[in-house]
């Protein structure tokens, strides 16, 4: 129902004659600590590893990407064997013989990704990012 309240039609006139902008609305989170604490990867950058052993005061743990472990597991594909191989090829599922390639291909770590791919993206996210973005290269 129309209110009166706002000009809606004026409103579609100006976007049909100038466009619309974004203005404060997009910025890429989360940052290398914010993401940490909420169980995720930083901002839009590949994972470096999909699975590391972390140190803490209380001692030592594997952390493990939660998507990669969702996908092994609903596979059958989650052992200690694949565990022990992805571990000792410092994260990467590259060289696991189980593993199908559409799951290497969805995996692949930072080191594995063309930079000439990850700046491609950029530049394509960049027209919908109104408050910058910063990538690692």
């Amino acid at each position: 129902p129309d209110s009166g309240r706002w000009d809606w039609d004026g409103l579609r006139r100006k976007v049909a004659q100038y466009g619309a902008r974004n203005s404060l609305l997009l910025a890429p989170m989360p940052t290398a600590s914010t993401s940490q604490i909420l169980g995720n990867n930083e901002s839009f950058e590949p994972y470096t590893s999909n699975m590391y052993s972390r140190r803490v005061l209380a001692g030592e743990f594997a952390v493990v990407n939660k998507y990669l472990l969702a996908d092994l597991t609903e596979r059958g594909l989650w052992t200690a064997d694949v565990r022990t191989q992805i571990m000792a090829d410092g994260g990467s599922v590259q060289n696991v013989t189980c593993i199908p390639d559409e799951l290497k291909a969805l995996y692949k770590t930072v080191w594995e990704i063309k930079q000439r791919a990850m700046i491609d993206m950029a530049a394509d996210r960049g027209a919908y990012i109104c408050q910058s973005q910063s990538l690692n290269v």
